[in-house]
């Protein structure tokens, strides 16, 4: 197979959170695969936090104005919270319904990198969610659901999917958190290019490559939920605090790379 890769660039750029001074400078004027390279390196060998650090990273990351965990399938954006989790007292643990706990959810399956280290705690795919919720989700590909299957009491679904070229089943999240998941696959599509040789492929990737029919989902997702400003401060925290590396798409939603990796056979 070869990699085909497809960048478009986005006038006029825009800048989001505390991006150090110069740390996107030598882009300019980039653009195929030779931008896929330079944006690599750039946010290539972060520093990398200890699977068990994880717990104690959400705190930073993924906290509520109130204090509480920043639950990725169990926020409600309006309205009354079903339910909140506490750092350190409410992590998973055991779970038999929605609610028991909160655990530490890969975005980016596990299995579909084999648990290689880096990826298996690298912040920018890693949430906090409900244990249940997660469980469900297990490593489907996210997806349009239009008959549920199941259900979470945020209105998170599981079921077959209904978008073009894939119709096995999918998750599909709340809406308010679909631009977030977009940009955690463009980031790690990304950042693991070329490292991952040990990888396998899913029924969204071939190792670190999004499948067409993937891409045009996240794409999508991507332009309808914007960036919003608990991702600023999640990429800032992420990297002031803990990996050395920012997600290039939450700083430039508008500048860089709507951006494509098609398989060729």
């Amino acid at each position: 197979m070869k990699n085909l890769f497809v960048f478009i660039t986005l006038l006029p750029f825009l800048i989001f959170g505390q991006i150090p001074p110069g740390y996107y400078n030598n882009l300019s004027g980039l653009t195929g695969q030779n931008l896929l390279i330079a944006l690599h390196s750039k946010i290539d060998n972060h520093t990398v936090v200890p699977y068990s650090g994880l717990w104690s990273a959400f705190a930073k990351t993924d906290v509520k104005p109130n204090g509480k965990v920043w639950d990725l399938y169990g926020y409600v954006p309006s309205g009354p919270q079903n339910y909140e989790y506490t750092f350190v007292t409410m992590q998973c643990g055991s779970y038999s319904v929605e609610s028991d706990c909160f655990n530490r959810e890969h975005t980016w399956p596990q299995s579909w990198f084999n648990g290689t280290t880096g990826p298996d705690s690298d912040l920018f795919h890693i949430y906090p969610c409900d244990g249940f919720v997660n469980g469900q989700r297990s490593n489907y590909p996210f997806g349009t659901v239009l008959t549920p299957s199941y259900l979470s009491l945020n209105g998170s679904k599981l079921g077959n999917g209904a978008d073009a070229g894939y119709s096995g089943i999918v998750f599909e999240p709340l809406t308010d958190i679909k631009g977030d998941m977009a940009r955690s696959y463009f980031y790690m599509s990304t950042r693991y290019f070329s490292e991952d040789l040990a990888w396998s492929s899913s029924p969204a990737t071939n190792k670190s490559t999004i499948l067409p029919w993937q891409l045009s989902v996240l794409l999508s997702w991507h332009h309808t939920d914007p960036v919003s400003a608990k991702e600023i401060a999640r990429n800032d925290s992420i990297y002031y605090k803990f990996q050395n590396n920012r997600n290039p798409f939450i700083d430039h939603p508008s500048m860089p790379i709507v951006f494509g990796r098609l398989m060729l056979v």
